[in-house]
């Protein structure tokens, strides 16, 4: 049977910054105030095709879809993890709080837990993936359906066909 890389994407041009994700996030996985595994942030206004445009960001670790997960290579203690199925598991037991990963990760999606002094990201929820279920923020809390949860070529077949029908309702 052949391992399957799992990630969480985005379509973040479907996103309209409900910020249901975040909230499911904190939810789950009870993260102290002001730390945010998953976050929504705006992107504009701006001038696109010459209309005014505002889109939100998500910003989440990407796991399998990371290249080279440097975050792992930065730890020196080996607290940075990728399992087999692609998810990027932190134990934030055995951070020291030493902060190498932060500046490593490409989509700064390493936060530092003041409280703690430890460092701590998402981990795709894989307590939940481990007993088959979604991960909080992709298990339909999106009002947008904007959060695909996955194999990665799956999810990328989806937004493409999602885009498809978005191109024609434009024309």
């Amino acid at each position: 049977m052949e391992m399957k890389n799992l990630a969480l994407i985005i379509d973040h041009y479907a996103c309209f910054g409900c910020l249901a994700c975040e909230v499911a996030c904190k939810q789950e996985n009870g993260s102290d105030y002001g730390v945010k595994l998953i976050e929504m942030r705006e992107d504009g206004p701006r001038m696109m095709n010459g209309k005014l445009d505002f889109t939100y960001i998500v910003n989440a670790c990407l796991h399998a879809e990371c290249e080279g997960t440097p975050c792992v290579d930065s730890c020196p203690d080996d607290t940075i993890t990728v399992r087999p199925d692609g998810i990027v598991v932190m134990n934030e037991k055995t951070c020291t709080g030493c902060e190498a990963c932060i500046p490593e990760c490409p989509t700064d999606a390493i936060r530092i837990n003041d409280n703690d002094m430890v460092t701590e990201k998402c981990n795709l929820c894989y307590h939940r993936v481990d007993k088959g279920l979604m991960p909080a923020c992709a298990d339909n809390v999106c009002l947008s359906h904007c959060i695909y949860f996955g194999e990665v070529d799956d999810i990328k077949k989806q937004i493409a066909a999602v885009e498809v029908k978005r191109t024609r309702g434009a024309a």
